[in-house]
C-alpha cells in the first residue's frame, strides 16, 4: 500500500514504537528530493484527513500558564473525553530560539508514554501559528496548590508523594534523561490522588550514569548548588530537587528559603542545613543525604533510585505495589466528575479562553516530526 511504499522510500521502520504513531504529514520532510512536488501535495492532502486537529476540541477553561503559552481543559467533540491541551505559540518559541527545548519535551513524552507517574501524551499536532500537546487531565491539581492551602503535609502523605516522584525520576534516569525542574508546580495529582510529573521542557537527554552537563537551568528555590556555581553536574541534581520538595512538604518552605532571592542563592551554596526536630529522625536523615552539597556523596549518586528505596524513611513502602498503583493514596480528591476544576487555581480558570483556539487553521510544518497520535480517537469510550 501507499504508506508501506513511502516508508520504504524514506527508510522508516513503522514497527518501531517511537515512530509508528507519527503522522505521515510530518514524514514528508524525509521524502527524497527526486519525488515530484505534485506527489508531495497529494500525499499531504491524503494524510491530513487522518489528523486530529485543533477544531476537534472544545476549549473550556485555562488551567495553567507557561513561558510559551497556556494549558486548557478541553473535551474532544467526538468522544467527550477530557484532556489538558498545552498550546504553545510558535512565534515566541522561535523568537527565543527555544525550538530545541520544545522538541526535547516532545521526544521525552514519546519515550515515557506508559509510565504510571509521568503525564501521558495522547496527540500532538501543529497549525501555522501554534503547537498543541494533548495530555492527560490531572484533575487533582498541582501539588503547589495543595501546599498553599494546607501549609504542610504529614509524613505519611509526604512519604507517599516522595516515593512516587522518586519512581518517576528513576525511570527517567533509566532512559538517560535528567529532569532538572522538580518543583511543586510540575507535580500534579490525578483523580485518585497519584502523582503525575509533567513539563519536560528542561530535560537533558543522553545522560548516562556518569554523564555530566553544565547548562544553567531550573527554578532557583530547588536548584542544586553545583548548578548555581555553573559546575559540571549529573543526574543527582534530581535527587537534590526531590530533597527540596520533600523539605517543603514537611516544613512548609524549600530549604534555605529567603524572600531575598540573592540571599537565598547564597544560602543554598554556603549555609548549613538546619532541620527542626518536628519531623522524624528518618525524615531528617533522608533530607540531609539528599541535600548533600557534595554530589558524589549525595544519596542516589552510586545506585540511583535503588539507594533511596532502601532508606529507612521509605521502609513502609512496597515499591512494586506502589508502581502498580495498588496502594491507596493518603489523599483522594473530592471530584464531581472527570472535568472537575475544584483543585485548579482560580487565577488560571478566571483567565479568558481565546475564541481562535478551535478555529480551522492552516496546517504548518515548522516543527517536522511533531505530529503524533497514540490512539484512535473514535474508539475511546465516551467520557472516559
Amino acid at each position: 500500500d501507499f504508506e508501506a511504499v513511502l516508508a520504504e522510500y524514506i527508510d522508516i521502520e513503522l514497527k518501531h514504537d517511537s515512530l509508528k504513531h507519527l503522522h505521515f504529514s510530518d514524514m514528508v520532510s524525509f521524502i527524497p528530493g527526486w519525488i515530484s512536488c505534485d506527489l508531495r501535495v497529494v500525499f499531504l492532502k491524503m494524510t491530513e484527513q487522518q489528523l486530529v486537529s485543533a477544531a476537534d476540541f472544545d476549549y473550556l477553561k485555562v488551567i495553567g500558564t507557561g513561558s510559551f503559552g497556556k494549558v486548557f481543559l478541553a473535551t474532544h467533540r467526538e468522544n467527550g473525553r477530557y484532556y489538558a491541551v498545552k498550546v504553545l505559540q510558535k512565534h515566541i518559541i522561535l523568537t527565543r530560539k527555544e525550538e530545541r527545548n520544545v522538541m526535547c519535551e516532545h521526544r521525552v513524552l514519546l519515550k515515557t508514554v506508559n509510565h504510571p507517574f509521568l503525564v501521558k501524551l495522547h496527540f500532538s499536532f501543529q497549525t501555522k501559528d501554534r503547537l498543541y500537546l494533548v495530555l492527560d487531565y490531572a484533575c487533582g491539581g498541582e501539588l503547589f496548590y495543595h501546599l498553599q492551602r494546607e501549609g504542610v503535609f504529614g509524613e505519611p502523605r509526604a512519604r507517599f508523594y516522595a516515593a512516587e516522584m522518586a519512581c518517576a525520576l528513576g525511570y527517567l534516569h533509566s532512559l538517560k534523561i535528567v529532569y532538572r525542574d522538580l518543583k511543586p508546580e510540575n507535580i500534579l495529582l490525578d483523580s485518585a490522588g497519584h502523582v503525575v510529573l509533567t513539563d519536560f521542557g528542561l530535560c537533558k537527554e543522553g545522560m548516562s550514569g556518569r554523564g555530566t552537563t553544565r547548562t544553567f537551568c531550573g527554578t532557583p528555590e530547588y536548584l542544586a548548588p553545583e548548578v548555581l556555581l555553573q559546575k559540571e553536574y549529573d543526574r543527582t541534581v534530581d535527587w537534590w530537587g526531590l530533597g527540596a520538595v520533600l523539605h517543603e512538604m514537611l516544613y512548609g518552605l524549600p530549604p534555605f528559603y529567603n524572600a531575598d532571592r540573592l540571599e537565598m542563592l547564597r544560602n543554598i551554596i554556603y549555609q548549613p542545613l538546619v532541620l527542626k526536630p518536628r519531623v522524624s529522625s528518618a525524615a531528617r536523615d533522608l533530607l540531609k543525604r539528599l541535600l548533600n552539597r557534595d554530589r558524589a556523596k549525595r544519596l542516589g549518586a552510586k545506585r540511583d533510585l535503588t539507594e533511596l528505596q532502601s532508606h529507612p524513611f521509605f521502609l513502609s513502602i512496597h515499591w512494586d505495589e506502589l508502581v502498580a498503583k495498588k496502594i491507596t493514596p493518603p489523599y483522594v480528591p473530592l471530584l464531581s466528575g472527570p472535568g472537575d476544576l475544584t483543585n485548579i487555581d482560580p487565577r488560571f480558570t478566571e483567565l479568558p479562553v481565546p475564541q481562535s483556539l478551535g478555529a480551522c487553521e492552516e496546517y504548518g510544518a515548522t516543527f517536522p516530526g511533531f505530529t503524533y497520535s497514540n490512539e484512535n480517537i473514535l474508539s475511546l469510550t465516551r467520557g472516559h
